[in-house]
């Protein structure tokens, strides 16, 4: 369990804090608790940054950490999305249907790297397209808790113009790495297989 695999467990660790403070009515005020949220999710995010760098840096890299590192940023993000449906009402819509997007692809992408984690002893390693969809999921999510903060103007809060436009851009960054993933990976899991 060397430093990087141990960031890797405190960000699997923190969804439930993450989540508690999304879901939860604490007495400090919207603002204060948007602000808070978001704290917590943007630190939890920079250490799949810093436990990769960490790693590539010092050669602690483990399939323990390329198996878990991706699988702990799914669990954020999935609690994340699932946090959004849930307290934002105004949001839903048009969120459920990019979460669906991301959740699909999450699950589709984790059972093809156990299979040819099987099939083939390969541990799939997160690649670089899905490195950007992670950051534009964890940028949407912060855009979506952030956005009458940082816009506190009527037009922009009532139409969620930010939100919108994040969740498009995840949607499509989540929706391009997902058939990359397959595209690369299908002979371990081809019909003739």
């Amino acid at each position: 369990m060397n430093l990087p695999n141990k960031l890797t467990m405190f960000r699997i660790l923190m969804v439930p804090v993450f989540l508690v403070l999304l879901c939860v009515p604490l007495p400090i005020g919207d603002t204060a608790l948007r602000i808070l949220t978001a704290a917590v999710f943007a630190v939890t995010s920079l250490t799949d940054m810093i436990d990769g760098k960490i790693a590539r840096k010092y050669n602690l890299i483990t399939d323990f950490g390329k198996f878990m590192d991706p699988l702990a940023d799914k669990f954020l993000v999935m609690a994340a999305m699932l946090g959004i449906l849930v307290k934002f009402d105004d949001l839903r819509p048009v969120f459920v249907w990019a979460a669906v997007v991301v959740i699909f692809r999450e699950f589709a992408v984790t059972s093809l790297r156990l299979v040819c984690a099987q099939k083939a002893g390969k541990v799939i390693a997160a690649a670089w397209l899905g490195k950007v969809k992670t950051t534009t999921q964890m940028i949407c999510i912060l855009a979506i808790l952030l956005e009458p903060v940082i816009l506190p103007f009527r037009p922009f809060t009532e139409w969620h113009l930010l939100s919108y436009v994040t969740i498009a851009v995840m949607t499509v960054m989540t929706l391009w790495s997902g058939i990359d993933y397959l595209r690369q990976y299908w002979p371990y899991i081809g019909e003739t297989k």
